[in-house]
């Protein structure tokens, strides 16, 4: 056969091929990479062109953990690397997208997660280390506390570095730490009763991340902030948050149809096209935003208030600590404010 009959410009919409499929690819004879894997807090699949990352902590309401963001980040590499995928989707299983830190065992537990030999033994992941960190009566040394979070945020950051498109599909509840991950991504598509929001500005946390104003604008971050409301996922399409809100029982369609028209694109289109739009992103001070954030994280968590939410929660259990939080704001357990 000849280089001319060979060549993609003679068959129909080969620019539609993926990198794979063209009798000329880079990838010919090649093993692909495994399409499934488990962690301890998500998993790994792909399905044609579309990366799937789930969230798998149901019974804790998808609550991270000190694996989460390393096992995300490891998962949008696989991800990246892999010349199947043109788009990568994040979401959670069971009854929510994620409730944000497992804070049951940080506020309650002082970050202990019991004795043992691990991977963080000795580090500055340490739990017995930021245990002592976060002792009321002792000294706290900020850096230890943000090379801790920074961390965190370096994980959740990889859906917003990745060279390919990153879509977060929430339902139930993308709140706290939740949201930290949902904002980094490009698209947010949600039911329209999800509850988005970070209530812990109320008390002991700020948004580490630093998104909010990036995704939302000053004024409608700052009242959301400014007063730990949360808003449903009607509301977030609105506000321009998600580029979507469904009906819940059609959620999984909407999103399929979603990624379905992005995965169609040329794996290349889509890198350039999301590189040119974050330099924009960027260059507003992405970065800078959570590094000052997760300061101020750190020190809401070691004020007089963060402190006494701190030892409510070890004393009295921290859902009733939340509850005496959130109940004078009137939506103890419901999911968004009024109009």
């Amino acid at each position: 056969m000849s280089d001319f009959e060979n060549h993609s410009g003679t068959r129909p919409a080969a620019w539609y091929e993926g990198l794979t499929e063209a009798p000329d690819s880079p990838w010919a004879d090649r093993t692909l990479p495994p399409t499934e894997i488990s962690y301890r807090t998500l998993t790994y699949e792909v399905t044609g062109r579309i990366a799937r990352i789930t969230f798998n902590r149901p019974e804790h309401g998808n609550a991270i953990t000190s694996d989460t963001p390393i096992e995300l980040a490891h998962a949008v590499e696989r991800a990246d690397l892999d010349p199947r995928v043109h788009v990568m989707v994040v979401s959670g299983r069971g009854k929510g997208f994620c409730g944000g830190y497992d804070l049951s065992l940080f506020a309650e537990n002082g970050f202990d997660s019991g004795d043992g030999m691990d991977s963080t033994t000795g580090t500055v992941l340490d739990p017995v280390v930021q245990a002592r960190n976060h002792n009321p009566w002792g000294t706290w040394d900020p850096m230890v506390d943000y090379a801790m979070m920074s961390r965190f945020n370096r994980g959740f950051a990889s859906l917003l570095h990745a060279n390919k498109p990153t879509v977060a599909k929430l339902h139930g509840f993308a709140v706290a730490g939740g949201t930290d991950i949902a904002l980094y991504a490009d698209q947010i598509i949600c039911a329209e009763d999800t509850k988005i929001g970070y209530p812990p500005t109320r008390v002991w946390g700020i948004p580490a991340a630093g998104m909010w104003a990036h995704r939302l604008g000053d004024q409608r971050a700052k009242r959301l902030l400014f007063t730990g409301d949360c808003l449903s996922g009607k509301q977030a399409e609105e506000w321009g948050l998600a580029v979507e809100s469904t009906p819940p029982d059609e959620l999984d369609e909407r999103t399929e149809a979603l990624l379905e028209r992005i995965a169609r694109m040329p794996v290349n289109q889509l890198i350039m096209a999301k590189l040119a739009l974050n330099s924009a992103l960027l260059a507003q001070g992405v970065a800078n935003s959570g590094m000052i954030s997760t300061v101020f994280d750190g020190i809401s968590r070691h004020t007089r208030e963060g402190y006494a939410f701190q030892l409510r929660s070890a004393t009295t259990g921290f859902r009733e600590a939340v509850r005496e939080r959130d109940e004078p704001y009137g939506d103890w357990k419901r999911t968004q404010f009024e109009k």
